[in-house]
This record gives structure tokens, C-alpha cells and sequence, in this order.
């Protein structure tokens, strides 16, 4: 038997086919309060798209811990090994609005909320293990650039390339976007990272900077331009079919979570800064050290609900993970949140996406739009704090952090280009790239520049050539040669690890 339709306050439906009018002809009548109810609602659906990663995927899925690294940490996720933890993903493009295709070439985010006993623990990351600028106050800058032109309104590979010519830093996130890396066949096809160090302390109050990595167990497979053309032109929401298809077949997608531990001290004395989220840490030097298994298995009920409300941000952490001088991340602690608060409403974490499950809430939030949730913690006398009151919510000293040692000078950030911003690009370029993946680089790379100016050409090639002279000379004769020969294999590319 179906159920009984009803208005919003509970009333049943007489009709849901036709206005109530005034003869047989019209007009419609004020009073019929349940078409004007339909009406306004569907003009109130829509809530703000992400400024960034509009467009996404999600899946919600379990993590389960396979290695003790309690001598690094005291979060209680990773208390004990065998523990299972409930986590929900967004995966996303960066610059794409929220119809954009699934497989252009981009940046795609890699999101976690791990609904862990002591509250919820974001790990929001990229698939990439850096990023293009160091400081936040270049972030509103470069995310114009991917976005449209004032004028135009269509996308700008002028802005993109003479931005990235003057933060000369850039050039190691472009080389994996140009790369075969550029375009994963599907979310579960890359890896995930948090990109920047965070820190770790353990029961004894000793600080270590981690750097987190979920390796893919499905291998790395990606898309070449061309292919990615053909894909979009037959749907652009391939991704999302691809999720959605490997679910109903049973297959879970998986990845593994490895750290790199460097100990507190150790910082100072490296070459490079490591909290410099455009370096990578030398896995010789810092290897991984295996944590846990994610795998994601269930397509959510409601995409607009657990999809579009998730509100990741890196100030979600919980004791025994904290943050570390990078401004990057910094900034991004405050401003996520923000984000939210706008896009989503004041109490946009008590959204059940957001709401923590095994953690009491007890705050003192109150009141704003949309306060639909008791918060009174049992006693309505406790309003505020400090206050008198015995049941009442209390910090709890002992999950304080233990105080960040900074040395300004060690870890200052340089401002301005320095040599060690090319090291580790050159040697993703002729340590880790084959030949093979040098060439399409190239023809990928010339494509992406072919409509800029000569002037932001020159400039691009000027921060090229500091990489390597072959990379400069590589990219300036695939553009000089253009159109670029075609890559006629339809298959995936497969890519190093």
C-alpha cells in the first residue's frame, strides 16, 4: 500500500495534478497555498556550488587499522589494530562548475570523514602529493586563473600559464597535471594525499610531522587527451557511472593509508622546507610505514544529502593529529569552515553528512537559521561558560596539544623563487617520467598553452628550462610543430607508481 502524500507540516494532499481556480477557466487562487508551497521550494533547491571541486563523487565505506603506530600517535582510530572506522569520501575536479565533465583534465580532490569515537577527523587531500602555490595569499589569485574570464566567460589558458610563469614554484603540481597523471580514468584509479605535513603526538606528549598517502589498490590508470575527448562525448558523468556500476557488481574499491614520520627535530637540518606543501618528502629518507586499509562500499541513499552537504575542512582533527607551520594549511584550516558556514548554513555540522557518530556533542552554539537540533546538554541553565553548573560541558585538559616548537628562521618560507624549487621537478622529469611519458607530457603541455600569447609562452619556457633544458625545448617544439601527432591507442595509460 502506498503512503498517504502530505504537505510539509504533515496535512494530507487532496490533489498533486491541478491549481485550484475560480471557474473552470481560471485564474488560479491565492489560497491554494500547497502550488505556491511547490513553486517556492523548487526555487529554493539549489544551495551555492563549491567555490572549488563543484563537481563530485562520494562513497561511504569502512577503514580498518593493520599496523600499530600508537608509539606516534595517541588518536584513539588508531588505537588498536584491527579497529574498524566508518568514513565517508568525496572525490572532485577542481575547476570544473558542478556540470562539468568527469574526465577533463585537472586536479581531483580526495576527501575523507572519518567518524571516529573522539569526533569526526577530515583528511582532505588532493591525488597529487603537492600543490601549486606555498602561501594562502596567492590561493584566491590561482583559482581565478582556472576559473572563466570576466569578459569572456570561457576558461583562460593565457591566465593559467602566465600566472604559473610568475610563481615559478608551480612548475612541479603542472608537470603531474601535463603528465599522463592528469586524467584518471576514475576515483578509484588514483591515489590520495594530504598533500601538506600535519603533526602527530603520542601519550607522552612527543610531536612527530606526518604525510599521509592512501595508495590505490586498482592500479593506475589514466586517460591521454584524445581518449578523454572520445569519453566525453559519449557522457559526462563517467565517473560517476563507473562508481555507481562497480558497487552493483560487488567490486569495493580499496586503498592502503602509509605515513612518512619525520621526528620533530629533524626539520631544521633538511635541505628543504618540508612544510613547503610544494615538495614532496624523499621516501628514501622518509619511508612509507603501512596504517590501514580503506575500502569503499556503498553508494549513499541520498547524493544531495551525504554528498553535496559533506563538509570537509582540516580543522576537523581530533587529539593525537594536529597541524604544522605550512601556511598553506594554515590558512585552510580557517577558511574551509568558512566555506561551509556559508554554503551550507551556521550549524552545517550538525547535517547528518557531518554530525559525528560515536562522539557526544556538547557546545555552546546557539541559536542562527536553520537551528533545528536540541543543544541545551540537559540543562538549560548552561547557556554559557564558565558556569556553576556540575552537568555542564567542560574542556578537557588532557587532550591539549603539546606546544609547537617554531624556529622562524628555520623554517621560513623563501620569498622569492629559490634553486631548490626546480630539484625535485627535475627529477620527476628525468628520474620518474619514461620516455614515453616525456613525449606525451610534452604534446599535453603544448596543447594546454597553444592559445596563449608569445609573451606568456616565453615566460613559461624560461621557468621550463630551469627544470631541465630538454623539458623547455621539448614543450617549445611540440608547440612550434602543432597539431600535435595523435595518440591513436584507445587503452588507458598505465602510469608509475
Amino acid at each position: 500500500m502506498s503512503q498517504r502524500q502530505t504537505t510539509t507540516a504533515g496535512a494530507p494532499v487532496p490533489t498533486n495534478e491541478t491549481s485550484k481556480t475560480a471557474g473552470p477557466r481560471g485564474p488560479v487562487l491565492l489560497e491554494d497555498y500547497q502550488l505556491i508551497e511547490k513553486l517556492a521550494h523548487q526555487n529554493r533547491e539549489r544551495i551555492p556550488e563549491r567555490t572549488v571541486h563543484a563537481k563530485g563523487w562520494g562513497l561511504q565505506g569502512t577503514f580498518t587499522v593493520t599496523n600499530d603506530i600508537t608509539k606516534y600517535t595517541r588518536a584513539k582510530i588508531f588505537s588498536e589494530v584491527g579497529k574498524k572506522t566508518e568514513v565517508l569520501s568525496r572525490w572532485s575536479t577542481v575547476a570544473g562548475e558542478a556540470g562539468a565533465a568527469d574526465a577533463e583534465r585537472d586536479v581531483r580532490g580526495f576527501s575523507l570523514k572519518f567518524y571516529t569515537e573522539e569526533g569526526n577527523w577530515d583528511m582532505v587531500g588532493n591525488n597529487t602529493p603537492v600543490f601549486f602555490v606555498r602561501d594562502a595569499y596567492k590561493f584566491p589569485d590561482f583559482i581565478r586563473t582556472q576559473k572563466r574570464h570576466p569578459k569572456t566567460n570561457l576558461r583562460s589558458p593565457e591566465a593559467m600559464f602566465d600566472f604559473w610563469a610568475g610563481q615559478p614554484e608551480s612548475v612541479h603540481q603542472v608537470t603531474i597535471l601535463m603528465s599522463d597523471r592528469g586524467i584518471p580514468q576514475n576515483p578509484t584509479h588514483m591515489n590520495g594525499y594530504g598533500s601538506h605535513t600535519f603533526s602527530m603526538w603520542n601519550h607522552e606528549g612527543t610531536r612527530y610531522w606526518v604525510k599521509f598517502h592512501f595508495k590505490t589498490h586498482q592500479g593506475h590508470d589514466y586517460y591521454t587527451n584524445e581518449k578523454a575527448k572520445e569519453l566525453i562525448g559519449q557522457t559526462r558523468e563517467s565517473y560517476q557511472e563507473d562508481l555507481w556500476n562497480m558497487i552493483e557488481a560487488g567490486k569495493h574499491p580499496k586503498w592502503t593509508l602509509k605515513i612518512q614520520v619525520m621526528e620533530e627535530e629533524q626539520a631544521a637540518s633538511l635541505d628543504f622546507n618540508p612544510f613547503d606543501v610544494t615538495k614532496v618528502w624523499p621516501h628514501k629518507d622518509f619511508p612509507l610505514i603501512e596504517v590501514g586499509e580503506l575500502e569503499m562500499h556503498t553508494v549513499p541513499e541520498n547524493y544531495f544529502q551525504l554528498v553535496e552537504n559533506a563538509a570537509y575542512s582540516p580543522s576537523n582533527v581530533v587529539p593525537g593529529i594536529g597541524f604544522s607551520p605550512d601556511k598553506m594549511l594554515q590558512a585552510r584550516v580557517w577558511s574551509y569552515a568558512d566555506a561551509h558556514r556559508y554554503r551550507l548554513g551556521t550549524h552545517y555540522e550538525a547535517l547528518p553528512a557531518n554530525a559525528p557518530k560515536a562522539a557526544s556533542v556538547a557546545h555552546y552554539h546557539k541559536d542562527g537559521a536553520m537551528r533545528f537540533f536540541q543543544n541545551d546538554t540537559g540543562n538549560s541553565n548552561a547557556y554559557y561558560e564558565p558556569n556553576q553548573y556540575e552537568d555542564a560541558p567542560r574542556p578537557d585538559p588532557s587532550v591539549m596539544e603539546p606546544p609547537l616548537k617554531i624556529d622562524p628562521e628555520a623554517y621560513r618560507y623563501p620569498q622569492e623563487t629559490e634553486e631548490v624549487d626546480f630539484v625535485q621537478p627535475r627529477a620527476l622529469y628525468k628520474d620518474v617520467l619514461t620516455d614515453d611519458e616525456r613525449v606525451r607530457l610534452h604534446q599535453n603541455m603544448a596543447g594546454a598553452m597553444a592559445p596563449c600569447s608569445d609573451s606568456v609562452k616565453e615566460r613559461w619556457y624560461a621557468v621550463l628550462e630551469r627544470v631541465h633544458p630538454d623539458y623547455a625545448k621539448g614543450v617549445r617544439e611540440a608547440v612550434e610543430s602543432a597539431p600535435a601527432l595523435p595518440v591513436t591507442d584507445d587503452t588507458p595509460v598505465k602510469a608509475a607508481e
